[in-house]
C-alpha cells in the first residue's frame, strides 16, 4: 500500500514539474470591459497560463446605464467606493404618466448598484493585472485563425500609445470586444440582431440631483421607445438619461428627445456632459465557441431582454470562460478544444442563466408590444407579489420559486390590466421603417 502510494506521489510531482518547466500557454483576451478583465483575471491566476490583454482605450466610457445587481458586489468583492448611488427604489411611468413606485419589498441591504463604466471597468482591469496580465494599450485589427488543429492564432495590433504595429501568436483566444467584435467575425460566429442605446450625461443642481439620490426612473411608451425604455440613472454627480430600440433605430434621436421631454422640469436647466450611443446585442451569437477562440459579453450576445441588461452577464461570462480554460490546462497541461470549452464553459454557463433570458424575452414580447400592454406592465407592478419576484430575480440573478396560487390570481389580474390599457391609452404612432422591422428576431 506504502508503494502504491509513493508512486502515485512520485507521478503527481513529475507531473508537476513537467507542467511548471513547459513553456506557457499563451492566451489573448481581446477587450478590457467586464468580460475581459474577469477573464484575464481567472487566467492569471493559473501559474502555466500567459495571460495577455488588448484595450484600445484605457480611460473608455462606454455609453451604458452602469447597474449592477446587489449580488455582483459581493460575488465580485467590488469596493463601496466604485458604486456611486445606492438605489432602492425606482419609479415606472406609464405610457400616460401613471406612477407607480416599486422597491417595497428590499430588505434594508439590499440595493441597485449605479456605477460609471469607466470606474468600473478600471477597477477590474487593474485586479486582472495585478495577478500578472499583460494590459496593451493596442487596437486589435486583425486575427488569423489557424489553419491546422495546432496552429497558433496570430493577432495583429496597433499599439496606441507608440502607433507602432506589431503581431503576437497566442495558443487560445477570448474574444471580449463587444458588439462588433473582431474576434466573432475571425471566427465566423455568426451574426446577431442588435439594439442602438442612446444616453446624455446630464449634470443637473444640487437640489434636483438630491431628488435621484437612491432613485431611478424607467418611462415606458412608444414615445420613448417603440419596443423598449427610456430612463433616468443616478450617477455619482450627474443623471444618465438615455433610451433603446431595435425595430426603428434611425429615430432614436426623436426618442432620446421624448426621454428629456418626459423628465421634465425634474432634470430641467440642466447641461449636457457628454453624448453616447452604442450597438447591444439581442441574442445570443449562433456560436459562442469555435475551435479555440471563445465569446464572452457583448461579443456572445449575453444581455436580457426587456431590462437590457448586461454588465453582471459580461462579468460572469468573462469568469467562466476563464476559469474553464484555466481548469482545463491544470487538469491536462494542455489547451482546450471545442468540445472541452462548451462542456466547462457554455453548458454551465446556460444551465445557470439561460431561464433568465427566456422569461425576458417573453416579457418583452408580452408587455411592451403596445401602449396598451405598457401602461398593463405598469399597473401590474403595484402588485408587491410582481414586485417581490421580478426584483428578487434581477437582484440575485435567479429566476425565483413562484407561488402558484398568487400566479393563477396574476393571470386574471393581467388580463383586466390589458383591457383597462386599451381604453386608457392612444393607439402606437406607425412608422416606417420596413427593412429594420424586419430584423427583430
Amino acid at each position: 500500500m506504502y508503494s502504491i502510494l509513493l508512486v502515485i506521489s512520485l507521478l503527481s510531482t513529475v507531473r508537476s514539474l513537467s507542467l511548471s518547466t513547459a513553456p506557457k500557454i499563451k492566451v489573448a483576451v481581446v477587450g478590457g470591459g467586464p468580460a475581459g478583465s474577469c477573464a484575464a483575471e481567472a487566467l492569471a491566476r493559473n501559474p502555466n497560463i500567459e495571460c495577455i490583454l488588448f484595450e484600445r482605450k484605457f480611460d473608455n466610457v462606454k455609453p451604458c446605464g452602469g447597474a449592477i445587481p446587489y449580488c455582483m458586489v459581493e460575488e465580485f468583492n467590488l469596493p463601496s467606493e466604485i458604486i456611486d448611488r445606492k438605489v432602492n427604489k425606482m419609479k415606472l411611468i406609464s405610457p400616460t404618466d401613471r406612477e407607480v413606485d416599486i422597491g417595497q419589498t428590499l430588505l434594508p441591504h439590499e440595493y441597485i448598484g449605479m456605477t460609471r463604466r469607466e470606474v468600473l471597468d478600471g477597477y477590474l482591469r487593474d485586479r486582472a493585472i495585478s495577478y500578472g496580465t499583460k494590459a496593451l494599450n493596442a487596437l486589435v485589427t486583425e486575427i488569423e485563425v489557424p489553419k491546422s488543429k495546432d496552429g497558433k492564432y496570430v493577432i495583429s495590433y496597433a499599439n496606441v500609445d507608440g502607433n507602432t504595429k506589431e503581431t503576437v501568436e497566442v495558443d487560445y483566444v477570448i474574444g471580449a470586444d463587444g458588439a462588433n467584435s473582431r474576434v466573432a467575425k475571425a471566427i465566423d460566429a455568426g451574426e446577431y440582431n442588435y439594439a442602438i442605446a442612446f444616453q446624455e450625461r446630464i449634470r443637473v443642481s444640487d437640489e434636483k440631483l438630491k431628488f435621484y439620490e437612491e432613485l431611478a426612473e424607467m418611462y415606458v411608451g412608444d414615445d420613448v421607445s417603440p419596443d423598449f425604455y427610456g430612463w433616468v440613472f443616478p450617477k455619482y454627480d450627474h443623471v444618465g438619461v438615455g433610451t433603446g430600440t431595435v425595430v426603428n433605430r434611425p429615430a432614436i434621436k426623436q426618442y432620446q428627445k421624448a426621454i428629456r421631454d418626459r423628465a421634465g422640469a425634474k432634470i430641467e436647466g440642466g447641461k449636457i456632459i457628454r453624448v453616447e450611443a452604442h450597438p447591444i446585442p439581442e441574442h445570443y451569437r449562433p456560436r459562442r465557441v469555435v475551435g479555440r477562440a471563445a465569446l464572452v459579453g457583448d461579443a456572445a450576445g449575453y444581455v436580457t431582454k426587456c431590462s437590457g441588461e448586461g454588465i453582471y452577464f459580461a462579468a460572469k461570462s468573462g469568469r467562466m470562460a476563464g476559469e474553464a480554460v484555466s481548469k482545463v490546462v491544470a487538469a491536462t497541461g494542455k489547451v482546450p478544444n471545442q468540445d472541452q470549452m462548451i462542456k466547462e464553459y457554455i453548458k454551465p454557463y446556460d444551465k445557470l442563466y439561460l431561464p433568465t433570458y427566456t422569461v425576458l424575452d417573453l416579457l418583452q414580447k408580452v408587455f411592451f408590444s403596445s401602449n396598451a400592454a405598457r401602461e398593463a406592465f405598469v399597473e401590474l407592478c403595484k402588485s408587491e407579489y410582481v414586485q417581490r419576484v421580478t426584483f428578487n430575480s434581477y437582484l440575485y440573478k435567479k429566476v425565483q420559486g413562484t407561488n402558484p396560487l398568487q400566479d393563477v390570481i396574476l393571470l386574471f389580474q393581467t388580463i383586466g390590466s390589458l383591457f383597462r390599457g386599451n381604453a386608457l391609452t392612444r393607439p402606437d404612432a406607425e412608422y416606417s421603417n420596413p427593412v429594420e422591422s424586419l430584423k427583430r428576431l
